[in-house]
């Protein structure tokens, strides 16, 4: 009983401390509320405003009628929250008002707390509006919806038109701006650009774009309107009712309705109650004035075509870098005229001509092509340019030429030259009868390369990696054979590369209409055939071919094409008269080649012979005045003591437009006749594409001097070698990857000679090569090289400079793409004195090599006009110390060379430095290659520039010797280090 008793009274103990320190715990917790009660007010204040904040903000942001059911109950829980934290803020007000009151512990612990949890709900719902804001505004028409807009050149005539209406818009007494003018005079581009003015933010709550095509109506304007609005679109609204809802959306805001093409009055009350809204303002753009007027325009702005300036720019801009290359620039001033200052029509057309890149070419065939339609007014006009851009993409023509590629092995590399030969010869590029005859072998060819280009854009034919060529997969050249099979006059027999050492038997030749024997083993051919379908006949370089039977030709009378290059026939026999359609006659290679018959007189159509490379004597072709393109070696004006088998003979070809001279072994007796077949050559005043060797500058001079070809807006195309030369120097610049360059290749001369100067100025690639009596390339006269693209400067002595800016008032080499010097010892600098603004802009590649005196790479205020410098390469220039000197260079941006992209440093034992520092930002540099340069010891880069570096090449002990500002840089670099390999080519 007494246990019982004691463990009663133990519990009852155990309960009564228990619920003693409860009390305790509950009293503290109460005297902490009553502590923080200012810092919980305070809380809940913050929060709650935040919260008011983004109600309010979503409040603004869109109208109520368009809240859905979940966001007004989280404003209806947010208006309800606001009371209840109001009427905490009036008891904590009370409270302070009565300071006896802060004795009342249990009563104000109570209010601290409610504060406390009000606290929390307040941050649960804002965070609720914060998710919900996200969905909210993505259900809100954005203020400002950008469109693509076409760039406005900044002070242009379109740009002022934006800038005027801006400025209208600004006014309050304007409400409507008309914009009107013919069609394609950029009413749609200032349109564009309006819509993303940047001052429509400032000025407007929302701006839309609303233009009206020709099959608009009340109700698609609406629906338009109402889809930027994102109002909901009920197809059984009818227009009055849309109205009112576009209006009372668009009630109290300020908004901008930008309406393009119109071609009706719109009553723009009933679209959407505009009369209404005060703050709204229209810009409207049509083609016709009273349009504007009477949909009752403020003001009014007519706007018109571009000036002959603007629209060269706008053409420019949009070609882009190829209006640059010489001889382009004259041909894009013809096209812009042509478009009559429309700037649609220049949009349209510069795409077009943005294909041809900077192919002459293509832009002389483009441009006559253009004016062979005729100019009308309106949109009649701009729908026949715009039918020239789109009548450009495909042509019968295409289709066949296309098909002819089929007839040469898969892959195989064609010239280009001679495929559009071959083309002109079977008539898939028909004379012009509207463009002028005078030059109608070069408009063919020109013609010829637009087609050239179409099929490679579509890509039935392949760019080859061998320059000048291209090629055809064997996939499209099945379906090629395939094709030409279906149709009844273009039989193919195309067996070339198969090996062949007998001919096709006879009812094959009857067959076809093309036949390609080409690369094979034949070693005979058949005696008599007929085939007189034949139009092109391929047997070039087949090696065993010795003779042609004597009446092999016999029944060819329709034959076009005939190739037999190198092959080892001797001679051609007399059915070769029969040849009455031949065009193209290619005899080049054949090296055991003696004779032809006398019938070669009855070729009468005969336009193209190539010879180089043959043992025929000019005189035996004098007969064929009518060739038009005529290719020989200097061996083939005879060998023999007698002038009458060497001269007389080239004046004879009055026809002639292309004439090609190659230089061999025959060049010691070429040096004893030069002189008056350069006069001869002079007197072909056809010409338009001539290379040629000239021993001396008198010999180019009779040339310059009597030659109505070189008259100046003839278009000579040119390949010249003026000096001693061997054929490796004349080679020199044929690498060059352009079909059109100029090319003068000056060796072994001195002094500097008028004539050269003048030929100079239609040169884009030179060459100067072993020259003496000159110490600057600028001593031929700066002025001349405005078209210059590509300069070679080797073993020249006496050069010291490149350019003496001090006698220079502008910007030179504005078109210099590609600056080589190598093994010039005397060489001490680039350029010296003052670099004019657009000197050397367009520079893509710079090499120097072997210039052992060279110090100065880039002068001072040189870098800055380098931005389109791509590569760098500098070898074997021994007192080179920095390859961006610091004295010369103070304050460069880091932005500087911003394009380029390859540096190779190679056996340069003083370099100590690239750049003094890693402010150089590299934003196009991928490669690095440095080899032999031991006392480069730091690199321009740091963890955050050369972001596009991929490749350092060197050796693996100047890379462990390199000292570096952070480890963590050699860290970022280490994995794009390549050690150079023992004797590695770089």
């Amino acid at each position: 009983m007494t246990d019982v008793v004691a463990r009663a009274a133990g519990a009852t103990a155990v309960e009564v401390y228990k619920d003693g320190r409860s009390l305790l715990t509950s009293a503290g917790s109460r005297i902490a509320y009553v502590k923080d009660l200012k810092k919980n007010y305070k809380k809940l204040m913050q929060e709650a405003r935040k919260l008011w904040e983004l109600r309010d903000g979503l409040e603004t942001e869109i109208s109520r009628h368009k809240i859905s059911q979940v966001t007004r109950e989280w404003i209806v829980k947010v208006e309800m929250i606001t009371r209840e934290v109001g009427e905490l803020e009036t008891k904590y007000n009370d409270e302070k008002k009565n300071p006896w009151r802060l004795l009342r512990v249990w009563p104000h612990s109570n209010l601290s707390k409610d504060m406390a949890d009000k606290h929390g709900q307040v941050q649960i719902l804002l965070e609720e509006g914060k998710l919900k804001r996200g969905v909210l505004v993505a259900e809100l028409p954005e203020p400002v919806r950008k469109i693509h807009a076409p760039k406005i050149e900044d002070n242009s005539s379109l740009h002022k038109v934006v800038e005027d209406v801006v400025s209208f818009l600004d006014d309050k007494q304007i409400r409507i701006i008309g914009i009107w003018g013919r069609v394609g005079t950029g009413k749609t581009t200032i349109m564009q650009n309006l819509n993303n003015h940047k001052d429509n933010a400032k000025m407007f709550d929302i701006v839309i774009w609303a233009p009206v095509s020709k099959e608009w109506s009340l109700k698609k304007l609406q629906g338009a309107i109402m889809q930027r609005l994102k109002l909901n679109v009920e197809s059984t609204a009818g227009i009055e009712e849309n109205a009112w809802r576009i209006a009372e959306e668009l009630k109290g805001k300020k908004c901008l309705i930008l309406m393009d093409e119109i071609f009706d009055l719109i009553d723009l009350h009933e679209v959407m109650g505009i009369q209404d809204n005060l703050e709204s303002k229209v810009v409207l753009a049509s083609r016709l004035r009273d349009i504007c007027k009477d949909m009752e325009a403020d003001e009014l702005i007519n706007v018109k075509p571009l000036s002959d300036h603007e629209a060269f720019n706008m053409f420019k801009e949009k070609v882009g870098r190829s209006i640059h290359f010489p001889g382009i620039k004259p041909v894009a001033e013809l096209v812009v005229r042509e478009c009559g200052g429309l700037p649609l029509l220049i949009d349209r057309v510069a795409r077009t001509f943005r294909k041809k890149e900077r192919n002459v070419s293509l832009w002389r065939d483009a441009l006559n092509n253009l004016l062979r339609w005729e100019n009308t007014q309106g949109m009649d006009e701009v729908l026949e340019f715009l039918r020239f851009c789109y009548d450009n993409l495909d042509s019968d023509a295409k289709k066949v030429c296309f098909l002819y590629g089929a007839l040469y092995p898969e892959e195989y590399d064609i010239y280009i030259d001679y495929l559009i030969e071959c083309w002109r010869a079977e008539g898939f590029i028909p004379a012009d009868e509207s463009i002028h005859d005078k030059n109608a072998f070069r408009d063919a060819r020109d013609k010829g390369h637009a087609i050239l280009d179409d099929l490679i854009n579509v890509s039935l034919l392949e760019s080859s990696e061998k320059r000048k060529c291209v090629k055809m997969n064997k996939v499209l050249r099945d379906m090629a054979l395939k094709i030409s099979s279906q149709i009844g006059d273009s039989k193919f027999l195309a067996k070339p590369c198969e090996g062949l050492e007998e001919p096709p038997n006879h009812e094959e030749w009857k067959q076809a209409s093309r036949i390609s024997l080409m690369d094979n083993e034949l070693c005979n051919l058949p005696n008599a055939l007929e085939c007189r379908d034949l139009l092109t006949l391929l047997l070039q370089r087949n090696k065993n071919l010795c003779a042609i039977p004597e009446f092999f030709f016999k029944s060819m009378c329709n034959l076009r094409v005939l190739d037999l290059h190198d092959t080892s026939i001797e001679s051609l026999p007399s059915s070769l008269s029969a040849l009455i359609s031949l065009k193209g006659l290619y005899l080049n290679s054949c090296f055991n080649l003696v004779e032809l018959p006398t019938q070669i007189k009855e070729l009468v159509q005969l336009e193209v012979l190539d010879i180089r490379g043959t043992k025929i004597s000019l005189v035996q072709v004098r007969c064929l005045i009518w060739l038009k393109c005529l290719r020989i070696s200097l061996s083939n004006f005879g060998t023999g003591s007698h002038t009458e088998n060497k001269l007389g003979n080239v004046s004879r070809f009055v026809s002639l437009e292309e004439f090609s001279v190659v230089i061999d072994s025959s060049k010691q007796s070429w040096d004893k006749i030069v002189e008056t077949i350069a006069t001869e050559v002079a007197s072909l005043e056809k010409l338009t594409s001539l290379q040629f060797c000239f021993p001396k500058v008198n010999c180019l001079e009779i040339f310059i001097m009597t030659s109505p070809a070189w008259k100046k807006g003839s278009c000579l195309t040119f390949q010249f070698a003026v000096g001693n030369h061997d054929s490796t120097d004349f080679q020199i610049l044929k690498s060059f990857d352009y079909l059109s360059y100029n090319r003068l290749t000056l060796v072994n001369s001195k002094g500097v000679n008028p004539v050269i100067s003048e030929v100079l100025m239609e040169t884009h690639a030179f060459a100067l090569i072993n020259h003496k009596g000159a110490s600057r390339l600028s001593d031929f006269g700066i002025e001349n090289m405005d078209n210059m693209l590509v300069c070679l400067i080797e073993r020249c002595d006496e050069i010291e400079t490149i350019i003496n800016g001090d006698v220079i008032t502008k910007g030179v080499l504005e078109c210099l793409e590609d600056l080589l010097i190598n093994n010039v010892l005397k060489l001490e600098s680039i350029w010296e004195g003052p670099v004019h603004p657009g000197s050397l802009t367009q520079l893509t590649t710079l090499t120097l090599t072997k210039c052992p005196v060279l110090k100065k790479i880039f002068s001072n205020g040189m870098i800055q006009q380098l931005p389109e410098l791509q590569h760098l390469r500098i070898e074997e220039c021994h007192q080179i110390e920095e390859i961006i000197m610091q004295s010369e260079n103070i304050e460069l941006e880091s932005s500087s060379l911003p394009r380029l992209k390859t540096l190779v440093l190679l056996d340069l034992p003083r370099l100590r430095s690239i750049w003094v520092n890693d402010s150089f930002k590299w934003p196009s540099l991928q490669s690095i290659k440095i080899s032999m340069c031991d006392r480069l010891k730091r690199l321009p880069f740091n963890i955050v520039n050369a972001t596009k570096l991929r490749f350092i090449e060197g050796q693996q002990t100047w890379w462990e010797e390199l000292v570096w500002e952070d480890d963590v840089v050699k860290q970022r670099l280490q994995p794009v280090f390549h050690p150079q390999r023992a004797h590695a080519s770089v």
